[in-house]
């Protein structure tokens, strides 16, 4: 890990201070989760995502016709 200093609001702090207590743990590690969740909500990825497609009408589904799909793949028929 590389050290870094930041300024931050001091309600923010409190509330830090107030977790990491709750939670047992410093609160560095607070801080810490902080930079990762922003830094992987910033990332710009190289490739698009490959995201499935599915046929269908776009509609929503009941859970009696996604019990009925599950079912029929599972056992083969």
């Amino acid at each position: 890990m590389k050290r870094t200093n930041v300024y931050a609001d001091p309600e923010d702090l409190a509330l830090i201070k107030e977790a990491a207590k709750r939670r047992g743990i410093p609160e560095a590690e607070i801080i810490r989760e902080g930079i990762h969740l922003a830094a992987m909500a910033n990332r710009v990825w190289d490739e698009p995502l490959d995201w499935p497609t599915f046929e269908g009408s776009g509609e929503p589904v009941t859970s009696d016709e996604v019990t009925s799909v599950v079912a029929r793949e599972a056992t083969g028929r």
